[in-house]
Formats: structure tokens, sequence, C-alpha cells
């Protein structure tokens, strides 16, 4: 008896892929922060406005406010795609323009950086579409954002995620990424300024 054989179709696989935020890809910064969680109503102005502006400020605003970071130098943070399609954004720039965070007392109590070092940059939030979660995508961006802050002169970066080997977070409250994602990068833990709380650096300046 002949048995006819059959090869089964590869599956394609999308390529992954990271750009800056810049100008010509707001809509696609648009997209990730509608996809999921808080980007909507946040436009990521938490990590770059005071509490007294956060407050004060009305969604449309905010999105005004990150159009202009969007078209001012350096761009923002970084977007992720997925083929075509944009799947997650990551901030990063300068820790002395992110003003939430300077007031931060996690950075405060447990960074070793003099708070008005212009050359250190920190990571401060991220935004992954429901969709395109637990594929990665996470990783992906910090490490296009340690390439992105190094070409633009960081010394070094920083991070204040939660530490998700002690905690079970929800997902919309670990925008300020995972843990284990910066130490697989090559972060290393400064601090532990609370229970859940990390501060973590790396350094990158030649």
């Amino acid at each position: 008896m002949i048995t006819e054989q059959t090869t089964a179709e590869p599956i394609a696989v999308e390529p992954i892929t990271t750009h800056p935020a810049t100008a010509d890809r707001w809509d696609d910064l648009q997209t990730v922060l509608v996809g999921g969680g808080d980007g909507r109503s946040c436009q990521c102005a938490w990590p770059v406005m005071t509490a007294g502006q956060w407050r004060s400020t009305t969604v449309d605003q905010r999105r005004k406010a990150l159009h202009d970071e969007v078209d001012d130098e350096p761009a923002p943070g970084i977007i992720v795609y997925v083929g075509e399609d944009a799947a997650g954004w990551m901030r990063v720039g300068p820790r002395m323009v992110q003003r939430r965070v300077l007031n931060s007392r996690v950075m405060k109590s447990g960074t070793k950086e003099p708070l008005e070092a212009d050359d250190v940059w920190a990571i401060t939030c991220a935004s992954i579409r429901t969709k395109y979660r637990r594929r990665g995508l996470e990783a992906v961006l910090v490490d296009a954002a340690v390439r992105y802050a190094r070409e633009r002169g960081a010394r070094v970066i920083e991070a204040y995620p939660i530490d998700n080997t002690v905690a079970r977070p929800s997902s919309n409250s670990m925008f300020v990424g995972a843990l284990t994602t910066f130490l697989h990068a090559g972060f290393t833990v400064i601090s532990h300024p609370t229970p859940t709380r990390a501060v973590v650096s790396l350094e990158v300046g030649w």
C-alpha cells in the first residue's frame, strides 16, 4: 500500500523590530497607548509631570504634551513592532526631565547618582498592547532603550521596576517593568527602597 506523505507548511514568524518614537510614528504610538491598560488616559505623562500638573491636566492636554515630546529630540522612547503592527512602547530619556522621577521617594532613597546628573537616563514606563503580552517584548524594548541611551551619551541608565520575584502585581501595575527583565538585560540591583520595588542601574558610558 502506498501512503501519501504531506509536508506541513512552515509557520511564518513575523519579524520584531524597534524604532525611536519620532514624529512620523505618532499614530503608531497612539495605537499602542489605546491597546490596553491606562495608556489611553495617561498618555505616558505620569513620569514627566509633577503631581500638581497631573491632577490639573486633561487627557487631551496630556496627549498634546506627549506629541510635543515626539516632535522634539531625543525621542521620548522606543516603539516595538510585530511585523507591521505597533505592539508596545517604552519611555526612556534623561532622568533630569522626568519630573515625577526626580520627586519619587523610591528613586531618591535608592539611587547612587547625583540628582542633578544630566548623563543619567531612566526607563520609567512601558506599555504592551493586550494582544501582544507574554511574548517577551518588554525585554526587546529594554535592549533597544539601552542602545538608544548609549548612542545619545548616557553614562548610566536607571529603572525602578517591581520585584516580581516577591510580588504578584496586576498587569496594569507593571508599567514600571519587571525586575527579572532588567536583570536579564545586565542591570544590577542598587537598592530595595520598598519590599516590592527595586532601583536597578546599568553603566553604559564609554
